[in-house]
């Protein structure tokens, strides 16, 4: 791999109340930066038909900043409020090229609490961070060491819902290198039942993370319903609820990043379907399972780990009938129905698990995409 690639490492903090609340406060400005460029940006086009660009946008914020209703905005580093500039930008690019939907404002309690500093909004120095507008560098959990010599030219700061706080360095990591070639090549078939079956035959357990809390978790939802609208008891509650999702979605993330890890590892290339997780969910009974199973997350995880050890994934087609048809003889079955596990082919009478043979099906239709 000729580029360095560049990482983020996530770790746990502590903040002192004093730059809690300055954290706070900057979530908060970065927010309503974002919604106020949103706004301007809509309101151009809809008047005037013009497209406003992120250089439009931070001359407004020059502009906000000099008001007096907006005064507050000063008194936070104005890094974050930049880039909260450009990733508005961003979005909007994905929207031109028909990549997402158009921009949405950014909600208090639903959007997620975070602020990005460039390398002028913070002092690194001797493996302590130090952010702008702050006298004392941030108290770090340092769970794991950064590669050797590394110098973070992001930091984003992040508070989630169970009320932890998190940093992350954007680093260059030369241990990210790739892998020696191999011979072998996989293909994954995704499920609810088994999370994964492989076309080797292996069949990977889906932990079910959510079913195992749902109990606490559903207890810990009716206590929330019981308190009085914003009173001390209801926030007590609501973290308690945050922290049950929180657990779930640790161990969830935990588990897909060994598999992704194992699967990119132990092969040369990874045939995968291209599923419409979104589409999938529209199906109220399984939209529980499908959303605890997490299968958009893990092939982002595939995908990402395969560009930096050399490997390379292939999506077949959505619509490919990989489940109906016979790995043996190519026949299409054409009526299977979603309870049989395994079946029999009418063309060669070869017997198929369902799961398995969907996987052998999937990656002979990638290799032959190749």
């Amino acid at each position: 791999m000729g580029e360095v690639v560049k990482r983020a490492y996530k770790y746990r903090f502590y903040p002192t109340p004093g730059q809690a609340d300055q954290l706070n406060r900057t979530f908060g400005c970065v927010r309503k930066v974002y919604n106020l460029a949103l706004e301007a940006r809509t309101r151009a086009w809809a008047v005037d038909r013009q497209r406003s660009t992120y250089v439009q946008s931070s001359a407004w914020l020059t502009e906000w900043k000099r008001t007096e209703e907006l005064a507050f905005l000063n008194e936070v580093s104005s890094a974050p409020l930049q880039q909260a500039l450009r990733h508005l930008q961003a979005g909007f690019a994905a929207f031109w090229d028909k990549r997402s939907r158009y921009p949405r404002f950014k909600s208090k309690r639903k959007s997620r609490a975070s602020a990005e500093y460039t390398r002028s909004a913070f002092r690194w120095r001797d493996g302590q961070l130090t952010l702008a507008k702050m006298d004392a560098p941030l108290t770090i959990v340092w769970s794991r060491p950064l590669p050797g010599g590394a110098e973070p030219s992001t930091v984003t700061v992040s508070r989630d819902a169970a009320g932890r706080w998190f940093v992350s360095l954007l680093v260059n990591d030369p241990t990210v290198k790739a892998l020696p070639p191999l011979y072998t090549v996989v293909g994954v078939d995704a499920g609810i039942t088994s999370l994964l079956t492989l076309s080797t035959g292996e069949k990977i357990t889906n932990p079910r993370h959510e079913r195992a809390d749902r109990r606490k978790l559903a207890k810990a939802q009716r206590d929330l319903s019981r308190k009085g609208k914003d009173s001390a008891n209801r926030a007590k509650a609501r973290l308690a609820v945050a922290r049950i999702h929180a657990r779930i979605a640790d161990r969830r993330r935990d588990h897909l990043h060994k598999l992704s890890t194992r699967l990119v590892r132990e092969n040369q290339t990874v045939v995968i379907e291209d599923l419409s997780v979104r589409n999938m969910l529209r199906n109220h009974s399984l939209a529980r399972a499908i959303s605890d199973a997490a299968w958009t997350h893990l092939r982002g995880m595939i995908e990402y780990k395969a560009a930096w050890y050399g490997r390379t994934v292939i999506a077949v087609d959505r619509w490919y009938p990989s489940t109906k048809t016979c790995s043996a003889c190519g026949r299409i079955n054409t009526a299977m129905a979603l309870g049989v596990r395994v079946w029999t082919c009418p063309g060669c009478d070869a017997v198929h698990d369902r799961d398995v043979n969907a996987a052998c099906n999937i990656l002979a239709a990638g290799l032959a995409e190749r």
